[in-house]
C-alpha cells in the first residue's frame, strides 16, 4: 500500500513559491534573490518540499538545476494554485465593487480583430464597471493557461485535438475564406467573380498564423492563382489600408475584417472553389463552472454572432 503524502495538510503556499521561483530562474542562488530569501533558506525550504512529496524535485548540474519530472508535477500545480488565488483575488473584489468582477479571455488572432470587438461593446454596455484581461495567441499556447485557471475561456477557431482532452468546444460560427476588396472596386461591376476577374489586381494576404497562411495557399492554387507576387502581412492595419486604399484583394477569413463588412467600407465575394467551412467558437474546462463574467460574456457574444448571421456574415 501506497502511504498517503496529505500533501494538502502538510504543503504550504510558501514551498510552492520556492519550487515557482527556482524552477523559474534555474538557479537556487537567483530565487533567493528573487524571493528575498537567503540561499539557506531557500534550500531548508525546497528540503522540505522534497520531503513532504517524497521525490526529488530539481536536479542539480554545472550551471544550475533543472526540474525532474515530479518537480514539473509540482510547478504545473504551483500554477495553478497562484491562478486560483488570483482568481479568488479578482472575484473578491467584484463582490466589493458588484458588477465590477474580472474576466480573462484567451483570443486566437482572427476573432481578436474580428469577432471579439463588438461582442465585448455589447458587454461593456451592459456591464460598464467590468475588467477584461486578453491574450492573445495560438490554440497550443492558450490551452496550458486555460488548464492552470490563468483565463475563463478560449475564443475563435475550434480544432480538433490530436487526443482527447479535458476541455468542451461549442461551435458558434463559421470563419469562411472569402474575397474581400473595397466596395467599389472593379470586380463587383461584373458578373461572376472568378480567377480570370482576379488575376489583374494585387494580392495581400495575411500570415496571422501559419495554418491559416497554409490553408489561403491551398486555396489560391485550387482557384488557378499565383500567389508568389502577394503582399503578405501579419498586420491587420496594413491588410486594411492596402485593401481600402487602392484595389487589392484579399483572401483570408471574412470576419476578420468584420466591422468594414458592417460599415459597407469592404465587400466580400465568395470564393469560386470550395472552402472549409472553418467552424468557430469558445472552449472551456469541462471540470470547472463559468463565473458569472464568463457567462455574461457568452451571452453577449452568441447575440452578437446572431447579428452577424442575420446580415450574413457568420
Amino acid at each position: 500500500m501506497i502511504a498517503r503524502r496529505r500533501l494538502d495538510q502538510r504543503l504550504k503556499l510558501q514551498h510552492f513559491r520556492c519550487i515557482e521561483a527556482i524552477a523559474a530562474s534555474g538557479s537556487l542562488l537567483k530565487a533567493s534573490a528573487a524571493l528575498g530569501l537567503t540561499q539557506p533558506a531557500l534550500s531548508k525550504a525546497l528540503r522540505e518540499a522534497e520531503s513532504i512529496v517524497g521525490k526529488p524535485l530539481f536536479q542539480r548540474h554545472s550551471r544550475g538545476v533543472r526540474l525532474t519530472d515530479a518537480g514539473y508535477a509540482a510547478r504545473e500545480s504551483a500554477a495553478r494554485v497562484f491562478a486560483e488565488l488570483r482568481r479568488l483575488d479578482e472575484t473578491l473584489d467584484g463582490l466589493d465593487r458588484p458588477g465590477r468582477g474580472a474576466l480573462a479571455l484567451g483570443v486566437l488572432p482572427v476573432a481578436a480583430s474580428g469577432v471579439l470587438p463588438g461582442a465585448l461593446t455589447r458587454l461593456k454596455a451592459a456591464e460598464p464597471g467590468l475588467r477584461v484581461r486578453l491574450e492573445q495567441g495560438r490554440t497550443e499556447d492558450l490551452l496550458p493557461l486555460l488548464a492552470a485557471g490563468e483565463i475563463d475561456l478560449v475564443v475563435g477557431r475550434l480544432y480538433e485535438p490530436a487526443v482527447p482532452d479535458a476541455f468542451s468546444r461549442e461551435n458558434l460560427w463559421t470563419e469562411p475564406m472569402s474575397i474581400l476588396a473595397r466596395a467599389g472596386h472593379p470586380i463587383f461591376a461584373g458578373g461572376l467573380i472568378d480567377a480570370a476577374a482576379l488575376r489583374p489586381f494585387d494580392f495581400v494576404l495575411p500570415t496571422i498564423t501559419q495554418r491559416v497562411g497554409q490553408e489561403i495557399e491551398r486555396l489560391m492554387a485550387d482557384m488557378g492563382l499565383d500567389a508568389h507576387g502577394a503582399f503578405r502581412s501579419s498586420s491587420y492595419g496594413f491588410i486594411r489600408e492596402m485593401l481600402l486604399g487602392g484595389d487589392s484583394v484579399a483572401v483570408m477569413p471574412r470576419l476578420m475584417m468584420v466591422g468594414d463588412l458592417l460599415r459597407g467600407a469592404l465587400r466580400l465575394a465568395p470564393l469560386p472553389v470550395a472552402a472549409p467551412e472553418r467552424l468557430a467558437g469558445l472552449i472551456r474546462r469541462r471540470d470547472a463552472a463559468l463565473s458569472p463574467p464568463a457567462t455574461m460574456f457568452v451571452e453577449a457574444l452568441r447575440g452578437y454572432v446572431g447579428e452577424l448571421a442575420a446580415r450574413g456574415l457568420a
